[in-house]
């Protein structure tokens, strides 16, 4: 495993901590994004320098196949022509190239190899990418529930201080004293009016203390 994809794990870890403890785990995700769009840019830049190299030591490899191939051929028509010494000229750079061939199909192997491992680990991001992005769309419809949730139960206060219930109870029973008023003050004027209240038989002396106690109880009633 490669330090790069030993990192991407360890930050993965880190994120799948933080976010059991975060307030703001949409928040913390976007900036995980950002992080690893980063990552993938620079990985998809490696890539293309890769892809550049690999390419260059194939061609190097088929350059110096192509001069084996040729430098044996006319070996042989050297032969064939008597000519021995050049025969060998061309066998001993045959030789040279042969060596050169070996050594760039290995690095055309290693840097095809790792080519492939990169192309892996540039996979590996995206799949990464789009698994996070996707919990962040999870975790963002779970801020807006709390939001939402959290507004309503402002709501549900706002109407409970209200106590419509209540303040009807509370308006029913003024009505009632206005009306009981109304109808005392009309019993009483019906029993001045048919000589029933007459207080003739009392003494005046009576009747004004016993109105100006009423008077003083109302005093007292309106103070409280």
């Amino acid at each position: 495993m490669s330090v790069f994809r030993r990192m991407r794990d360890i930050t993965v870890a880190t994120l799948n901590e933080h976010l059991e403890q975060s307030q703001d785990p949409v928040k913390l995700i976007d900036q995980f994004l950002i992080s690893t769009r980063q990552d993938i840019g620079e990985a998809e830049k490696l890539r293309h320098q890769y892809a550049s190299h690999t390419r260059q030591m194939k061609q190097q490899a088929d350059q110096a196949a192509a001069m084996v191939h040729k430098r044996e051929e006319q070996a042989s028509m050297a032969l064939k022509a008597g000519e021995e010494h050049l025969a060998k000229l061309a066998l001993q750079e045959k030789i040279l190239h042969e060596e050169k061939m070996d050594q760039y199909n290995e690095l055309y192997a290693q840097s095809n190899a790792a080519l492939q491992e990169l192309d892996e680990q540039i996979d590996q991001l995206k799949v990464e990418y789009q698994n996070v992005y996707s919990k962040r769309q999870y975790y963002y419809a779970r801020m807006q529930t709390i939001q939402l949730q959290q507004r309503m139960n402002q709501r549900s206060h706002y109407n409970n201080g209200q106590n419509v219930p209540r303040m009807f109870n509370r308006l029913d029973d003024q009505v009632s004293d206005l009306e009981y008023e109304a109808q005392s003050l009309r019993d009483i004027r019906r029993m001045g009016q048919d000589g029933s209240g007459s207080a003739g038989s009392m003494s005046s002396g009576t009747l004004d203390k016993e109105l100006e106690r009423l008077k003083q109880k109302l005093n007292n009633d309106k103070k409280e």
